[in-house]
């Protein structure tokens, strides 16, 4: 055992070097209040293993390899650091020092100061566990508790973590920083609060570069802008160019019209006022607790909030509790409060289906909800029968114009070469009595519940009703009678079926510097894993 014992330390002795005095202009030896402890006194200077450490008073613990110093303390590292203090234990066996008192660090990069320090020169690595302020070329860093990585030149900072410049205010609870590139990876609730014109962006992971205001997240990402909030599972965002790409579950919020936008891939550019939507992409117009469902292969929103335009291409389908609809495109103005159906456009109120070359809806902008709607040229509505699967109440001529209330369908006016033809039925049996067709200049009709209550006809030229029997087979759909029941959105879900059709999903069309960012932020979170420090065994305080 002895041997083993003495073999153990001629080990550590050769694997540690002994603390060398340089100079002090006195020195006390066996003072019973400090036993085992040289006492030196003025301009004491030690070095060890390529440190220099200079005092005011010291005591060294030869036997122990521990030097404790007092008073304008300054430890120099070579040419990568230069530390004051008050007070500062140096441990040469573990190469650990602990310095507290007005504790400053400064190297090539940066400024440290805070009140208590830990130093691992082995890892390299400084520690501070209360409070600290960390200064570089561009920006103000102060953390309640922070890791400097010398070789990386890489902050770890953690609890109330502020990073501020005279742009920007970044708030985290716990992201890395390096002071080389003023590049901020965040692990942790973070936002960045631009401090001219109040914008903010909030994550939970991703990266910030100080120097060209570049984000990218990846977790809980919120963009806010001053009449919009974006928020979607990864966000890009340029704060000088004004451009945001936003991927997956993505939420717009237009907080001026009342108006959220969604999909699954969009690019926003501020300074434009635009925003173009792909991908499941939906408009969502919110009318009290009935909200109307607009979707479309492509949604391109641009204009100032009081006269914003709304484009949606191909394929659009809108659903509404009592209203839904379909055409190719839809073109939708806030200033005017317009928004026309092109192409193929049909509607759906109740039993009602509605059709014509071209459909309007209008809002009424001071309370943003449907006023009226205008079917233009070949005006058409459909009611099926039912209990008789071929038999359709139908109203036709040159226009309809219909009034809402509370945003459901009350009065409807055919305007110019109407004509009506109804199937009329028993109110107790439900059994078909007579089929009425009639002729007139125009007619208005009321709805309850979705279904007509009552027909008025104006300048009625002819019109007769027949027994089921006697009316002729040919003349039971009028001249362009075409039913489209089976391509009515039932449901909010049926807007995004396509009908009679199998498409391939396209991936959406990221810009370069967007799969750069998230490369590099990928680069970056894949590294090894970092050095753990260990503040049980730094030196004694």
């Amino acid at each position: 055992m002895l041997l083993i014992s003495l073999l153990s330390f001629i080990t550590l002795q050769a694997q540690t070097k002994q603390i060398k005095i340089l100079s002090s202009e006195q020195t006390i030896f066996g003072d019973e209040k400090f036993p085992g402890a040289q006492i030196l006194i003025g301009n004491v200077k030690m070095r060890h293993e390529g440190v220099t450490l200079d005092c005011k008073q010291a005591l060294y613990y030869k036997d122990k390899n521990l030097f404790k110093a007092v008073g304008e303390v300054v430890i120099e590292q070579g040419d990568s650091i230069i530390q004051y203090s008050d007070f500062a234990n140096y441990n040469g066996n573990t190469k650990k020092a602990t310095s507290w008192g007005n504790v400053e660090v400064n190297d090539k990069e940066m400024q440290l100061k805070t009140d208590t320090l830990h130093f691992n020169r082995t890892e390299q690595i400084l520690y501070y566990p209360n409070h600290g302020t960390i200064k570089d070329k561009k920006n103000t860093l102060k953390s309640n508790k922070g890791t400097y990585y010398l070789k990386d030149k890489k902050f770890s900072a953690t609890t109330n973590v502020t990073v501020v410049n005279p742009d920007n205010f970044l708030e985290s609870d716990h992201l890395d920083y390096y002071t080389n590139s003023q590049l901020a990876y965040l692990y942790g609730p973070s936002t960045v609060t631009n401090l001219k014109d109040s914008t903010k962006v909030y994550s939970e992971r991703g990266f910030y570069d100080t120097n060209t205001d570049v984000s990218y997240f990846v977790k809980n990402a919120k963009l806010f802008l001053k009449d919009r909030t974006v928020s979607a599972d990864s966000l890009y965002y340029d704060k000088r160019k004004g451009f945001a790409s936003a991927t997956n579950r993505i939420k717009v919020i237009d907080t001026v019209q009342n108006m959220v936008t969604k999909g699954n891939y969009a690019e926003l550019y501020e300074l434009k006022d635009s925003l173009f939507i792909i991908k499941r992409a939906v408009s969502i117009s919110v009318m009290d607790k009935d909200s109307m469902y607009v979707h479309g292969d492509k949604i391109l929103v641009t204009g100032k909030p009081e006269k914003r335009i709304v484009r949606i291409f191909n394929n659009v389908k809108i659903f509404k509790e009592n209203l839904q609809g379909k055409c190719d495109s839809i073109h939708s103005s806030q200033e005017t409060g317009v928004t026309r159906m092109f192409k193929d456009p049909i509607l759906w109120s109740g039993k009602s289906q509605i059709t014509g070359d071209s459909i309007q809806l209008l809002n009424n902008k001071e309370t943003n909800k449907l006023d009226s709607l205008k079917v233009l040229l070949n005006a058409f509505i459909i009611q099926k029968d039912s209990l008789a699967k071929d038999n359709f109440n139908q109203i036709k001529g040159r226009n309809i114009y219909g009034k809402f209330e509370k945003n459901d369908l009350k009065t409807m006016l055919v305007k110019g070469n109407a004509e009506s033809l109804y199937f009329n039925r028993n109110e107790d049996t439900q059994k078909l009595e007579t089929i009425t067709k009639e002729i007139a200049s125009d007619i208005e009709f009321t709805l309850k519940d979705n279904e007509i209550e009552e027909t008025k006809y104006f300048k009625k030229t002819e019109g007769k009703t027949f027994p089921p029997s006697e009316f002729p087979e040919t003349e039971r759909k009028f001249r362009g009678f075409l039913w489209r029941g089976d391509e009515q959105p039932l449901t909010m879900e049926d807007i995004f079926v396509k009908d009679n059709t199998k498409t391939k999903s396209k991936k959406a069309n990221i810009p370069e510097v967007v799969k750069k960012a998230k490369q590099q932020f990928i680069d970056e979170t894949q590294k090894k894993p970092r050095a753990k420090f260990d503040i049980k065994n730094l030196g004694d305080k």
